[in-house]
């Protein structure tokens, strides 16, 4: 059933100064619903004040989506957006997601919406405006301009453009379905430029990634007769390799590109603690399920979570997690 965005629509309509944002460690769905989002309110005739904000640092990989570097670090007690009158929350709905700007959240007396496709959502207090069949947060943030009936300017097009192509795997993934390119001739009719998004995020790589990506490679492993796949970067890793966290984007397609492999694990040490582990299912294993079971959450074929644990600790207990949703499925 689509989406009733009057709420929204009546929010932007009644408040004048608005905070964006997205989760920590953003991809490309959710830097560029927050970019195309902020240009379609800050142009007329909408002209309303918008500022944008994470709560990690940025990808180099997107850059060119912010050549103003619009997009601020958050950094507490942000009270740069103390002055706001509403706060949008763009490609996540959970809290452990937003990292610092959660704790902001929760203090900020302003009006708040969610826009977002994930499975998994907390109460933030705010209007949700959640479909997980869409694609991409991309695709509800065109519905939502539409619904203010204002134009997408052509950056936000452009924006959008990675975002769609981004969250479908470049057009590749079983989520793309014919309106997935419908929507795509919509936004290059807008502006959209596909060849100069697809050579700044694929065909700019840095030295520092490949020599990551060649760690990630050289560790992969196999477990339940070949049924799952898994592999992981170490915290000296960075160092090593001159590489940031933000480079270890999309490796984790490795895993799930074995013959064979159902399952596909990549465990991330974290440079504050932890481990990050994200997973990939090939169909019939729901990964959602499994990492709400460590407190994180996602998609049917694609989540993450956080484990406050040692790398060999967090891989026995996700290894034996997987093995157990495999035995279990039929």
């Amino acid at each position: 059933m689509p989406l009733d965005w009057s709420p929204f629509v009546d929010l932007i309509h009644r408040h004048r100064r608005f905070v964006l944002t997205t989760h920590v460690r953003p991809d490309g769905d959710g830097l560029g619903s927050m970019l195309a989002l902020a240009a379609a309110l800050e142009a007329p005739p909408l002209s309303k004040t918008v500022h944008l904000t994470v709560a990690s640092f940025l990808p180099p990989r997107y850059g060119f989506l912010d050549p103003a570097q619009r997009i601020q670090r958050f950094e507490p007690p942000g009270d740069l957006y103390r002055n706001v009158d509403a706060a949008l929350v763009l490609d996540t709905g959970t809290w452990n997601q937003l990292g610092e700007f959660g704790d902001f959240l929760k203090s900020l007396p302003v009006a708040k919406a969610v826009i977002d496709h994930h499975l998994t959502q907390d109460e933030l207090g705010a209007l949700r405006f959640v479909d997980t069949t869409a694609e991409a947060t991309g695709r509800l943030v065109y519905e939502a301009i539409a619904a203010l009936g204002v134009p997408v300017p052509p950056a936000a097009a452009h924006c959008l453009f990675v975002a769609l192509a981004m969250d479908t795997g470049w057009f590749r993934h079983n989520n793309t379905t014919p309106a997935t390119f419908a929507l795509a001739a919509d936004l290059v009719r807008a502006g959209a430029r596909a060849t100069e998004a697809y050579e700044c995020l694929f065909e700019q790589n840095t030295l520092a990634r490949l020599q990551l990506t060649g760690l990630v490679l050289s560790r992969l492993q196999v477990a339940q007769e070949g049924r799952i796949a898994h592999t992981e970067i170490r915290r000296d890793d960075y160092a090593a390799t001159g590489a940031t966290p933000q480079d270890s984007e999309d490796l984790i397609n490795y895993t799930r590109s074995i013959a064979g492999v159902e399952v596909g694990l990549l465990f991330m040490e974290q440079p504050r603690g932890g481990v990050k582990i994200s997973f990939r299912s090939r169909q019939r294993i729901d990964v959602a399920k499994l990492a709400e079971r460590f407190g994180g959450g996602g998609h049917r074929l694609a989540s993450g979570a956080i484990l406050e644990t040692s790398l060999n600790e967090a891989r026995r207990r996700v290894l034996d997690a997987v093995a157990d949703a495999l035995l279990s499925t039929p």
